[in-house]
């Protein structure tokens, strides 16, 4: 039987995968790897402050699709074969132990990327994995039961090819896979920060603020989580969660839209109101600046009563009828313009990509060409923060691997 050849074209997790579980699947399988840049596994090094946040502590497939805003329905079969258990069994037998954080986010034991990184590149070593950098695919083409694949120096000859080359962020850049039959979904960004350009709050950059709740108005967006002041506007898990949620709406409305930020959701504003006529006459000589209810950050205390025209000096039993509804508004339904966008560095994704109707979801094979395979973010697949996109890269690039290998060691 004639030795079978895999080209993956993307150095990234979800290649790397592939690639490494392919030629380890099948010994008699020919794999390169194809990278368009100079670097391997770029995203896995920075993630997580240089981490890795591998994947996540959710290990109920019918919850863990929920934290996907496009592709649910695809992944649950996926992530029946191939789960957040089975990543961290994978890293495991190969030395890397993982651990859980105490918001269900799992890093490797060293809190290093570079231990992830380690392991997958010694496997592509034990397993002959054949690593070519600078070599960015511009043409694919099906001739004679075979893939031609060309770069901008080279051609290479393939029975079997994964598309494995990240999201695209623009959608002239699908048009080699466009060729082939294959359709996309627009490219629009996800996982961002929002810009308040101008705004007072951008004054208390680094305050973070454990439990908000943060809705866009006009629309049913809201998420409840931890946000943090940035000199440009406002991050954090919830800001994030909203991104990926309303990456679609938000970029028709062209990145500019208004959020209401409760930012003590335990109550709204007319139970705030009751409460803080209670602390007036429980704290009445005591300075309103010095005695924080709420365990808020002290800097954004003070930033509060000064939105809500109170003076530092001013004592609880002196604080006016309409200061304090001032207050209980600032706290519970305070309304920001946001204005643009900027990229959160360390999770950059893209939503859009390859349509899921046109992919096996057990198998990640194409259902337009034959031994064509799609692994990680160039499907219209995209996850929320906490490692869910690296998850969603293991388990199709596992699953695509386990395929490939099947039929290349079939009988001819």
């Amino acid at each position: 039987m004639q030795n079978k050849t895999l080209v993956v074209i993307g150095g990234g997790a979800a290649g790397f995968f592939c690639a490494v579980n392919a030629a380890r699947l099948a010994p008699s399988l020919t794999v390169l790897l194809l990278e368009k840049s100079n670097k391997l596994l770029a995203k896995v090094r920075i993630s997580g402050g240089g981490r890795c946040n591998v994947t996540h502590a959710c290990f109920d497939v019918n919850t863990l699709v929920k934290k996907y805003p496009r592709g649910e329905k695809f992944l649950k079969k996926a992530y029946y074969k191939f789960s957040p258990v089975n990543t961290i069994q994978w890293f495991n037998e190969r030395g890397v132990g993982i651990k859980q954080e105490a918001d269900g986010r799992m890093f490797p034991d060293t809190d290093d990327s570079a231990s992830i990184i380690d392991c997958l590149v010694h496997e592509a070593r034990q397993y002959g994995v054949k690593i070519l950098l600078n070599q960015g695919v511009q043409e694919l083409q099906r001739v004679q039961d075979r893939w031609q694949v060309k770069t901008g120096t080279e051609s290479f000859e393939a029975d079997f090819v994964c598309v494995a080359c990240g999201g695209f962020p623009k959608s002239e850049m699908f048009a080699w896979l466009g060729k082939l039959g294959h359709s996309f979904s627009a490219p629009v960004p996800s996982l961002f920060t929002f810009n308040l350009p101008g705004q007072a709050i951008n004054s208390l950059m680094g305050v973070v603020v454990p439990d908000a709740q943060v809705r866009i108005i006009g629309s049913k967006l809201s998420e409840r989580g931890p946000v943090l002041v940035t000199h440009w506007g406002l991050s954090g898990p919830a800001i994030l969660r909203l991104s990926a949620w309303g990456a679609r709406e938000l970029a028709t409305a062209n990145w500019n839209f208004e959020i209401s930020v409760n930012w003590l959701p335990a109550y709204n504003e007319n139970s705030l109101r009751e409460f803080l006529q209670q602390v007036r006459f429980e704290k009445a000589a005591q300075k309103m600046v010095n005695r924080n209810p709420f365990g808020l950050a002290q800097r954004f205390w003070e930033f509060l009563l000064e939105q809500s025209g109170i003076p530092p000096d001013t004592r609880w039993s002196d604080m006016p009828a309409k200061a304090q509804n001032l207050l209980a508004r600032n706290c519970c339904s305070a309304i920001f313009p946001v204005k643009g966008k900027t990229t959160f560095k360390e999770e950059f994704v893209t939503a859009g990509g390859i349509s899921l109707s046109e992919i096996a979801p057990d198998t990640m094979q194409s259902k337009v060409v034959p031994a064509l395979f799609f692994a990680g973010e160039i499907m219209d697949v995209d996850g929320i923060t906490g490692g869910f996109n690296f998850q969603h890269a293991w388990t199709s690039g596992f699953l695509a691997a386990s395929e490939i290998s099947r039929l290349a060691t079939m009988p001819a």
